[in-house]
């Protein structure tokens, strides 16, 4: 009992002493997605403008506003909003429209695509419904192995697999392979995912101590 009590004595120190850079897990968010959205905000106040052909598919109540008004939001949202993250600067509030911006353009755009955002090259054999490699396969296999596999990532790895043999057949297939594997989009939400995820654990821990505005 004496060595537990100690050590729970020097884990409560140590604890005390890890908060004072709590601070330093709101910056790396922070420093993560404030590019990517201004970036994103930029691009749309630039001219992007897609929202007219893809109105239908926002949810309620989104899908009955103006496509210019749904515009204009989203792009100075993420626009202001990233600079808002990368000064850390009222990090909770915008972090808030920042995140239901991710998930309107999770459900609204990538959702029919499924998770991956990019396909895989070359999805291993047991991914494949009704291959005798899937029969053989155990449930545990197929959901650590596949769960960035579905139809549209398979047909995606069939035609990259054609435009790396006409690569090979026609062009200087090794200096375009060198600095990295060719691969297919799938433009599923897995990035939208992961930036909500990070913008809703800003709205819990805030900008955090020393390193932001707020603080």
């Amino acid at each position: 009992m004496t060595f537990i009590r100690s050590a729970s004595i020097w884990y409560d120190r140590g604890l005390q002493f890890v908060r004072h850079f709590d601070g330093a897990a709101s910056l790396l968010l922070r420093l993560i997605l404030a590019p990517v959205l201004i970036a994103a905000g930029w691009e749309k106040l630039a001219g992007d403008n897609w929202f007219h052909n893809q109105m239908d598919a926002f949810p309620f109540p989104f899908n009955v506003l103006p496509a210019d008004i749904s515009w204009f939001l989203a792009a100075w949202t993420e626009f202001l909003g990233g600079i808002a993250l990368l000064l850390g600067l009222a990090v909770r509030l915008m972090a808030i429209p920042l995140a239901v911006t991710m998930f309107v353009a999770a459900y609204a755009v990538h959702l029919d695509n499924g998770w991956p955002a990019i396909a895989p090259s070359d999805p291993p054999a047991f991914c494949i419904p009704g291959s005798e490699a899937y029969k053989a396969s155990t449930v545990f296999e197929r959901y650590v192995s596949c769960y960035n596999v579905n139809e549209r990532t398979i047909e995606a790895s069939k035609r990259l697999s054609i435009a790396k043999d006409i690569l090979r057949d026609h062009g200087n297939y090794g200096y375009l392979d060198s600095s990295g594997s060719l691969v297919k989009l799938n433009g599923g939400i897995e990035f939208a995912a992961i930036y909500f995820s990070m913008l809703i654990a800003l709205v819990i821990i805030g900008g955090g101590r020393y390193l932001s505005l707020d603080y």
